[in-house]
């Protein structure tokens, strides 16, 4: 088994081969052998209910897959029953490690849809199987987990990775870079970025001393699988459909759900890479269980490459909105933000986005694949003579995988790309759930300040006979 102390050794020498720009990382990618547009990619699907369901309407869109395999810890619950009925004639499993290992001659390329803390080990046996991997943002729960889906992937560059932060297909990513490379967008000293909605808040007692009791399974449930690396815990409905999200032990919170639909852009293009510093500077509902109903981090990024040095600043929580800027205007809504199975929430003050500030110039944005406005309104008019054309995206986020399968495009959003993004929440998260200051080290990838989430960047040690995936 791959221990803490194992980790942290071989966190420098990764370093060398992981701290390339993202160009440089995006070049690693191998473009596979190409095939016709037309030709389908044989795909499995791992987690086929609620945002599972979702994705595989997006991929059945395309036109573009054979639907081999569906597999689910949960199949035949009311929330997997349309995907089932809808393609009968794919094999069916309950635990991944029996798809791979019985179907797994059949298929191309997986889809994973599934609670965060069991990305790693899917992706981690796809990869090692020859599948071309999309799996749901955020990309992995720990620090560690994303270091070696990352190196896993650059081992593999035959084979395509793509996260599943969809606006970085869409009008955003173009403009990003077109404005960068306009000179409109550059020095950037700071970003606020905020989502203060209701979705997926609780009303969870914060005095929580001990994890909740354990309930009767749904029926034909398989629970060991569901918690899958994690340290075992009596089955509960506060931990099942979404609520997986609010906890510690299995999920990323706003922070981890959102942040790589607001500043997945921002954090690629200006080449922030990981923080020095990593501060929660208000927590509301604080405890040792579950995310806090509210939090302000800021996260301090160094200069790089004649690049100014960065403060992002994250807000979340209904009651905790950002300062605006004079000028702000109404805060739009991207209407392709997916749904939840928790139903309609009731509009929010401020719209999840973000605020980017440079030495001249304030834009606003929103999520996903909305794109920036200059604000005031007086200046965006000054300005507008100097916008450049932004190109049309040629493919979604789902297209551009499936082509870059056959060898046609590569994916915007490889593992190598949003892998880093992945760390730069988890040790969001860690300052969460420890509510203080960490100071971290990008070269050594160690946090100097705190030995004890030092030891965090580790996770704890997974459950027996899930330590293979950590070797793999």
């Amino acid at each position: 088994m791959v221990t803490r102390r194992d980790f942290l050794k071989t966190m420098s020498m990764a370093s060398a081969g992981l701290a390339l720009g993202a160009g440089d990382l995006l070049h690693a990618q191998t473009i596979s052998p190409k095939k016709g547009r037309g030709d389908k990619v044989k795909i499995a699907y791992i987690g086929i209910g609620n945002r599972g369901e979702q994705i595989i309407e997006d991929f059945a869109r395309t036109g573009m897959v054979e639907v081999v395999a569906l597999c689910d810890v949960d199949m035949g619950a009311k929330h997997t029953q349309k995907i089932m009925a809808k393609y009968p004639k794919a094999k069916q499993f309950r635990d991944f490690r029996q798809m791979f290992d019985k179907a797994g001659n059949e298929f191309d390329a997986v889809a994973i849809a599934t609670p965060d803390h069991s990305h790693f080990p899917i992706s981690m046996l796809a990869l090692a199987s020859g599948k071309h991997v999309y799996v749901e943002k955020p990309l992995a729960r720990t620090f560690y987990e994303a270091e070696l889906l990352m190196q896993a992937a650059l081992k593999r560059p035959n084979l395509v990775t793509q996260v599943g932060n969809q606006g970085h297909s869409e009008a955003n990513y173009f403009q990003f870079k077109a404005w960068m490379d306009a000179g409109i967008i550059k020095d950037v000293t700071a970003i606020t970025a905020h989502m203060n909605n209701p979705r997926r808040w609780h009303k969870w007692d914060t005095n929580i001393y001990k994890l909740p009791s354990g309930q009767q399974l749904p029926k034909d449930m398989d629970w060991d699988t569901w918690l899958g690396v994690t340290p075992y815990h009596e089955y509960n409905k506060d931990y099942h459909l979404g609520q997986w999200r609010c906890w510690y032990d299995f999920g990323m919170g706003a922070l981890g759900d959102w942040g790589a639909h607001i500043l997945d852009t921002a954090h690629e293009f200006l080449e922030l890479g990981l923080p020095y510093e990593v501060t929660m500077q208000y927590a509301n509902g604080h405890n040792d269980y579950f995310f806090p109903y509210s939090s302000t981090i800021l996260f301090r990024f160094p200069q790089r490459k004649g690049m100014p040095p960065v403060d992002i600043t994250w807000y979340d929580g209904l009651d905790n909105l950002p300062p605006i800027p004079a000028g702000y205007g109404v805060s739009g809504l991207d209407p392709n933000i997916p749904s939840t199975n928790q139903g309609d929430t009731p509009a929010a003050k401020l719209n999840p986005g973000k605020i980017i500030y440079t030495k001249d110039l304030i834009f606003k944005g929103g999520s996903h694949g909305s794109t920036l406005s200059i604000i005031p309104e007086e200046k965006a008019k000054e300005m507008a003579g100097k916008l450049p054309k932004v190109p049309k995206s040629p493919s979604n986020h789902f297209e551009n995988f499936l082509l870059a399968c056959n060898g046609i495009e590569k994916t915007r959003s490889p593992f190598e790309i949003n892998g880093v993004l992945s760390q730069v929440f988890s040790l969001g998260v860690m300052a969460q759930r420890l509510n203080t200051q960490l100071f971290f080290d990008s070269r050594t990838k160690q946090i100097t300040n705190n030995e004890f989430a030092n030891a965090m960047l580790a996770g704890l040690p997974p459950r027996k006979g899930w330590d293979e995936f950590y070797k793999l």
